[in-house]
Order: C-alpha cells, then sequence, then structure tokens
C-alpha cells in the first residue's frame, strides 16, 4: 500500500520577470485573484488532499509569503474591536486547520530541479506533492485531490498533464505515453521543452506532481540542462529507469498565471465564480459588449 501523503513542496523563489515592475518589490506568488493570492490557491489545493506539511523553497524578496500565512496580531486585534467577524474568520484561515509552514532559502536560482532537491532534509524519505503556484487549476475535487487518489491506487510518481498546442511545446516538459488517449498512463520518456518538430507528443507536464523520494538521487546526480538550470523533467527522465511513472489527464481547468494573459483569464473566471461580486461583475460584462 502506497504510503499517504502529508508533504508537499511549494517553489516560490522564482523572480516573477514577466510581471515586472508588479513584482519588483513583491513575490509573483502574492498576485490576487480577485481577492486571495495565488499561494494560498496552492496551499488551499494541498490541505484539501490531505497534506499537513507546506514546504516553501523560497528566495529574496519573498518575506511576504512568511508573513502572509503568519498570525497578524494587529489586523486580528482591530477587526475583533470593530466586531468584523467575518473577515476576522477570513484572516485567521488563511492557513488551513491542521497545516504547519516550513521555509527553506534557495540561495541561488538554479532551477525547478534545483528548488525541489532543498526540499530533501525535510521530505526524507516520503512520497510528496510538488505545486507550482502559476498553474492556477480549477477543478472539483482540487487536482492534487484527485492525483493523490491515484497515487494511493498506484504508489508510484504521477504527472499531471494536458494537452497542448505543438507550437508551445518548448515551454513545457513533454511526456511520451504508453496509452495516449488514456486518462492514467504509464510514460515511456519525458523530455524538457523539445522543439515542435521534435516534441513525442503535445502532453505537458503543467504544475502538479506527486514523486516518490527516490527522485532526490536522480537531482543530486544532475549536471545543468536546459537554460542552465537543474531541471526536475531531468531527473524524472532518470527515475522511470528503475521505477514506473505515469501521466494523469486531471478534471479541471488550468490558467496559466505566469502568463499575463492567462493571469487576466484566471481573473476574470473566477470573478464571475466569486460568491461576493460575481453577479455584478457579470452585468458589468455583458454590459461592456452591448457598448
Amino acid at each position: 500500500m502506497a504510503q499517504q501523503l502529508r508533504k508537499a513542496v511549494f517553489p516560490v523563489a522564482g523572480l516573477g520577470s514577466r510581471f515586472l515592475p508588479a513584482t519588483k518589490a513583491s513575490p509573483k506568488e502574492m498576485l490576487p485573484i480577485v481577492d486571495k493570492p495565488l499561494i494560498q490557491y496552492a496551499v488551499e489545493e494541498a490541505a484539501a488532499a490531505g497534506i499537513t506539511d507546506l514546504i516553501f523553497i523560497t528566495g529574496r524578496n519573498k518575506r511576504a509569503i512568511e508573513d502572509h500565512f503568519d498570525k497578524a496580531y494587529e489586523i486580528e486585534s482591530d477587526l475583533e474591536a470593530k466586531g468584523k467577524r467575518a473577515l476576522l474568520d477570513v484572516v485567521q484561515n488563511v492557513l488551513p486547520a491542521g497545516c504547519r509552514c516550513i521555509y527553506i532559502r534557495q540561495a541561488e536560482p538554479l532551477g525547478l530541479g534545483h528548488a525541489v532537491l532543498c526540499a530533501q532534509p525535510v521530505v526524507g524519505e516520503e512520497p510528496f506533492a510538488v505545486l507550482l503556484a502559476d498553474d492556477l487549476i480549477d477543478a472539483r475535487p482540487p487536482v492534487l485531490a484527485q492525483m493523490a487518489q491515484r497515487f494511493a491506487a498506484e504508489g508510484c510518481s504521477i504527472l499531471g498533464v494536458e494537452e497542448i498546442a505543438r507550437e508551445h511545446t518548448a515551454s513545457y516538459g513533454i511526456v511520451s505515453p504508453e496509452r495516449p488517449g488514456a486518462e492514467l498512463s504509464a510514460i515511456r520518456a519525458i523530455v524538457e521543452k523539445p522543439a515542435p518538430p521534435q516534441a513525442p507528443s503535445t502532453l505537458a507536464v503543467v504544475g502538479r506532481y506527486v514523486l516518490t523520494p527516490q527522485v532526490f538521487g536522480k537531482l543530486a546526480q544532475l549536471r545543468p540542462g536546459s537554460g542552465g538550470e537543474i531541471q526536475l523533467t531531468d531527473a524524472i527522465a532518470a527515475l522511470l529507469a528503475g521505477e514506473r511513472v505515469m501521466a494523469y489527464r486531471f478534471a479541471g481547468k488550468r490558467y496559466d498565471c505566469g502568463s499575463k494573459l492567462g493571469y487576466l483569464q484566471a481573473t476574470v473566471e473566477l470573478g464571475l465564480q466569486h460568491a461576493e461580486v460575481g453577479q455584478g461583475f457579470a452585468r458589468y460584462l455583458a454590459g461592456r459588449g452591448r457598448a
């Protein structure tokens, strides 16, 4: 029987240069979608999958993430004094119940693989999840809960994947599945950012991973790959030589919030779903359509 997933790694040390100047002094993971930052969506997704240990791989100028999940005495006492119970509950439940935060500093931006390797002392010999907050996925049930269920049945590494346009393969890790149309399939190979003509498929890994601890040994042996960085994709490719790795076509809609267009799309779609402002926002958008 597979071990239960208890730990999740959040690589948040990136510079967020595509959102400058907004990210000059504030982490890209703190960019809000309506009234909640990207990193909180990822944390809530992890908690819904039964994760209890939230491991943040941070860098310079990321203190706002730590502050966000910390207790805010001044705000809480002010809200309590003013009788604003609903807002007080929101602030006090930013960190999901039963979860704890662990912060590890990545001294140099050496890539996603290196960020994951930084978590080894805390993860140890347990399976773990990796969530990229840039990839906001609207799903019921949440995607990591879907993947945790598959992991419990399969007991091997599982990668969240979706079909992309072939012209975009150079921006993703691309898998070659044994059963191309299946919801869940073992993979034969994985390649980091292949040019469209060389891509083995159009099935891309999109920011959700469940990994066995054996990946750490592969990461430790890697030399810098694409972009001069330690690539997680290369470690997964090495892992394939000794164990199964599966691709899972999750149910849900992904928004690439690492791009301005994807971020705006997520803001609109989740804004329309928002309990407080959704109906008014829908009326506003409909009115613009008539202008």
